[in-house]
């Protein structure tokens, strides 16, 4: 896993997700008007609330779209999990010229939703996967 550094904003959103939701948060990424939460694993029941109740206080409270990552030591989980609520088939980790690369099969009728509007749900698999599986990129097949 790389290092992973927390800006000042960073450590502020966490403290008030932790605060709101009760989940433990294991790393906060803001990218272009969303946060990117990396959840402890177990904790996403606590992070969704019942009936979404903490995640959509947290989005009202901060005006930004949120994203949930639950957080696995095992890579092939962790990407299973970056991509979801998408239905993935099957993730193989390979390396290929020292770069870590991450083939993922999801269907055909998937596909744009793994992939998102403008690119963001693959970017977002992407920046996790970097950040704490140290996999350079994610190919979806």
């Amino acid at each position: 896993m790389g290092e992973i550094k927390l800006s000042t904003e960073g450590i502020r959103y966490i403290a008030l997700f932790e605060k709101l939701t009760g989940a433990t948060v294991k790393d906060c990424i803001i990218d272009d008007g969303r946060i990117i939460y990396v959840i402890k694993a177990g904790d996403m029941g606590a992070a969704i609330g019942k009936k979404g109740d903490h995640i959509n206080r947290m989005k009202k409270t901060v005006d930004k779209q949120i994203d949930l990552v639950e957080y696995s030591d095992e890579p092939v989980a962790f990407v299973k999990n970056a991509f979801s609520p998408v239905s993935v088939r099957s993730v193989n980790i390979t390396s290929r010229n020292n770069k870590r690369l991450a083939y993922v099969e999801v269907s055909n009728k998937d596909k744009g939703l793994a992939i998102g509007r403008n690119g963001k749900n693959i970017e977002k698999v992407k920046l996790v996967a970097k950040r704490h599986h140290d996999i350079d990129d994610v190919i979806l097949q």
